[in-house]
């Protein structure tokens, strides 16, 4: 493929303003209690598919990943609002899709249409790869929300409901939750014990 006369400026351009997802913070804090990034959050959702590939042969494991990649892109700009401080009524995926139309501006018309194939199809989340990749996304938040050194007022019981239409995706999802609820119930207890 021959690349064209400023097409490099341009992907160089989104790269730098992509960068952005490296310091946006999510509402999961690390084990050393640093807030996390959602380039963190994105990196470790993919490595979830990358070792769950074998179980999900029927999966474009490929496509998978370009999903996982992009589904958060457009926190970049303008950052992430957690789950749980999400107004009654409030659009987070309009605003979200607003921001990454505006940090995909610099690309070349087929990349651009391509990464927001890919992100449409993703937030749709009707192909397997979508619903998938939707509820690893999932798995991977709640994962970290079960190791990471949270604030004393961190509220674990909100985890219990969060996203279960997506992680109910499948046997492996359901039982990857399962697992996960169990540390995110052990936590709320020891929360509850705490505070009495």
């Amino acid at each position: 493929m021959e690349i064209l006369a400023g097409e490099v400026e341009q992907i160089l351009e989104f790269l730098r303003s992509a960068e952005k997802l490296k310091d946006t913070l999510r509402s999961g804090y690390t084990t050393q209690g640093r807030p996390e990034s959602t380039a963190e959050h994105t990196w470790r959702l993919c490595l979830l598919a990358l070792l769950l590939e074998n179980w999900y042969p029927a999966v474009d494991h490929h496509h998978l990943l370009k999903l996982c990649l992009v589904h958060d892109l457009g926190e970049a700009l303008y950052g992430d609002t957690p789950a749980v401080h999400l107004a009654a009524g409030k659009d987070k995926q309009e605003a979200e899709r607003r921001h990454f139309l505006e940090l995909l501006a610099p690309l070349p018309p087929a990349l651009h249409a391509g990464l927001l194939a890919l992100w449409d199809e993703y937030h749709a989340a009707v192909t397997p790869e979508a619903r998938l990749a939707k509820a690893f996304d999932k798995l991977e938040t709640l994962l970290q929300h079960t190791q990471g050194r949270n604030p004393a007022d961190f509220e674990y019981t909100f985890n219990l409901t969060y996203g279960r239409l997506y992680t109910d995706y499948d046997a492996m999802t359901q039982t990857l939750r399962a697992s996960i609820d169990v540390a995110t119930r052990n936590l709320a207890n020891a929360e509850t014990r705490q505070q009495s």
